[in-house]
């Protein structure tokens, strides 16, 4: 890999004064012009690369305090160079961490604001933590002009949340596997998630959430095993470069935007899981890559022996989300990805770090949460918060903002306690299927401010959680120690893969039974990839460090359970024509359930049980806007069980029994077949769902 600059190594030269803004490296018509702050420094070099992998620059140019110094801004214009030239930084400055400086003039440092980074063959974490210079194998940035990209008209979708559904997935885990039908070098990355769109579009999801694509640090876990997740950020705006085929900057960013072209013109939004809670420079021990190089104190949140980080992000460090440079950072980021890239939304990881202060205390209105919330050139991108961290603090229902959507992981934990046949959980399991309004019913907010999962990257896959009581974690090696303990999991009486077929019919039916009520639940359903066809981690439930068959996705499964992936399909084909006028009515969730007609039920009409070790529920509704009537029944008890039936002036028809067989477990619509008389007989363990009314004319079948 190359850079543009033919420079022969020099002595440091001086350099003409450039301007602080913008920040990063900027082409300009006949050179480039790089900024960066650093309060702290007393001198900054600007370094020019070749080839990634030089022991040695090819141009250092010196920025001169009085000439290159604005402000905390240090700045130089640089003629000659553009787009792919490669370059770093040495910060020099006091090195004295109880006061919390670490500046390091031996290491190579890559640019806050660099747009690609790129990475000798021969990096190593270690290597960035060890004393010493570290040039021939440092992570670099590179030089991007994003201006001649075409976009043919592209923009973000703006899909209503009403008809959103989320499926969270892994950029190169999606298409990595040697039977997904990518060839070549498109595996694994943006080029094959464009060519799998299809599959996507068939199965009728309308975003995708994609697992950190921010350049990270593939080496921060343990030896021998690689950081698969990418929960390890090394750069805020640079696209991952091991998720592209073509290397070569500003190759990651096209691919990038060829695939968020192409899925707008499927119809499907590209949401972000970012990771502005921490970097994958760790704890005190360690590597120096960029932010802890560059202003240590200014970046991150330090105890008060300053020599050691603040941990509530569980990973070492957290970023000092509300100091002004670092909200400025984030929220630059966020602009660079909506108005350059075209992504349509973010998921905050951990997003409770960002409520906290410069000494990590909780604040009431975090600046960098209303900055985000009500910056105009973010207003109507998704907005989504893990509102929990690594210290303890849990916001789920208490937020802050107007406008964001909350992953609920009560949802998570309550649906399946449910289904597991743990007393004292239908009063629980009622309130998530109605949008959770004792979370979020003391707000003014949206109907669809609960993101609905039951499963998610963290913890165990849908098939897993069914086949699994306890994690099975060996493979990360840490003695089974990693991961979540609370799994509310149930094996349905065998630990692991089964050839019972009683087993394997219970397994089924319960993953069904999790995946409509998540699909049928007042929110916006998220779903894991694969659980369509019941991809398996064989029982790991932190798989973060997984890069092999284990994480990927199988497509051999797609044949094997067809069966499940037709229920999807069906389910999904009507969750997306819903009525979204509520939404344009900006309807809460209050007032969407005092002007709805629906009630609660047991075994007898108008009578729900709502003891502490009842196992079943039904739930009426009248969606006027539609002309539907509906009939949910949730039968999570051990023996079947007959349900009396409202009456109606026409039949009942089945639309949904999880206790049948495929195909008759779901059908088209239209083709829902009446029943007779008033009482409907639930198996064991399922789910039902019947409908009538005049809007069930005129639907297409699928």
């Amino acid at each position: 890999m190359t850079g543009k600059s033919e420079v022969p190594v020099s002595a440091p030269l001086d350099a003409p004064p450039g301007s602080a803004y913008p920040l990063g490296a900027t082409v300009l018509a006949d050179g480039v012009n790089f900024s960066i702050f650093s309060r702290d420094a007393s001198d900054v070099d600007l370094l020019l690369f070749n080839r990634v992998d030089d022991a040695r620059p090819a141009r250092v140019i010196r920025l001169d305090p009085a000439d290159n110094r604005t402000y905390h801004y240090w700045h130089t214009f640089v003629s000659g160079i553009g787009s792919g030239q490669i370059y770093g930084f040495r910060v020099s400055g006091p090195y004295d961490p109880a006061k919390g400086w670490r500046f390091d003039p031996t290491k190579v440092l890559l640019d806050p604001y660099g747009r690609a980074v790129v990475v000798p063959g021969d990096y190593t974490r270690s290597g960035a933590a060890s004393k010493g210079d570290n040039t021939a194998t440092a992570m670099k940035s590179a030089v991007v002009d994003s201006r001649p990209y075409d976009w043919e008209g592209d923009k973000p979708l703006r899909l209503p949340s009403s008809r959103t559904v989320i499926y969270e997935m892994h950029v190169r885990g999606f298409t990595q596997s040697l039977n997904s039908g990518i060839t070549g070098e498109a595996r694994g990355t943006f080029a094959g998630m464009i060519e799998k769109l299809p599959y996507l579009v068939d199965l009728g999801i309308t975003a995708v959430e994609l697992l950190p694509v921010f350049e990270f640090d593939a080496q921060d876990c343990p030896p021998g095993l690689v950081n698969y997740w990418g929960y390890a950020p090394v750069s805020f705006f640079a696209p991952h470069h091991g998720y592209s085929s073509r290397q070569d900057p500003p190759g990651p960013v096209e691919e990038f935007r060829d695939m968020v072209k192409a899925y707008h013109r499927a119809g499907i939004d590209v949401i972000l899981d970012v990771v502005f809670n921490h970097t994958a420079e760790g704890d005190s021990c360690g590597p120096t890559l960029c932010f802890r190089g560059v202003d240590n104190d200014t970046y991150y949140i330090l105890d008060n022996d300053r020599s050691h980080y603040i941990n509530y992000s569980g990973t070492g460090n957290t970023l000092k989300a509300n100091n002004p440079i670092v909200r400025r950072m984030i929220l630059d980021s966020l602009r660079y990805w909506v108005q350059e890239m075209h992504v349509d939304g973010f998921r905050f990881d951990l997003a409770s770090v960002l409520a906290r202060d410069s000494s990590g205390r909780v604040l009431a209105n975090p600046p960098v949460l209303w900055d985000i919330e009500s910056d105009p050139v973010l207003a109507g991108t998704k907005m989504i918060a893990e509102a929990w961290d690594a210290a303890g603090l849990y916001q789920v229902g208490t937020f802050v903002g107007d406008s964001w959507k909350e992953w609920n992981g009560r949802f998570r934990d309550d649906v399946r306690d449910f289904f597991r046949g743990a007393n004292d959980s239908v009063t629980r399991v009622a309130d998530r299927l109605v949008g959770s309004p004792q979370i979020f019913g003391h707000q003014p907010r949206e109907a669809e401010q609960s993101v609905n999962f039951i499963t998610c990257h963290d913890g165990f896959t849908l098939n897993d959680l069914v086949s699994y009581d306890d994690k099975h974690n060996e493979a990360n090696g840490e003695g089974n120690r990693d991961g979540a303990n609370d799994n509310r999991s149930w094996n349905c009486g065998v630990e692991g893969p089964s050839a019972d077929p009683r087993v394997e019919a219970l397994r089924n039916r319960q993953i069904r039974n999790c995946l409509t009520v998540t699909l049928l639940a007042l929110g916006v359903p998220m779903i894991l990839m694969g659980d369509e066809v019941r991809r398996t981690q064989r029982g790991n439930n932190n798989a973060y460090c997984q890069d092999n068959e284990l994480s990927w996705f199988d497509w051999a499964l797609l044949s094997k359970h067809a069966d499940l992936h037709r229920f999807v399909r069906l389910l999904l084909s009507r969750r997306v024509t819903r009525s979204v006028e509520y939404e344009r009515r900006r309807s809460s969730l209050n007032e969407l359930l005092r002007e709805a007609t629906w009630g609660w039920h047991g075994v007898k009409t108008g009578q729900p049980d709502w003891s502490q070790d009842s196992h079943t529920l039904a739930l009426s509704a009248e969606l006027s806007k539609e002309g539907l009537r509906l009939y949910l029944i949730l039968n999570a008890y051990c023996e079947p069980l007959d349900f009396e039936l409202p009456a109606a002036s026409e039949p009942w028809r089945r639309w949904i029994d999880t206790g049948l067989e495929s195909p008759h477990d779901i059908v088209a619509w239209q083709s829902a077949p009446p029943l007779p008389g008033r009482m409907y007989h639930a198996t064991e363990r399922s789910v039902a769902v019947l409908i009538g009314g005049p809007g069930l004319q005129g639907q297409h079948d699928l």
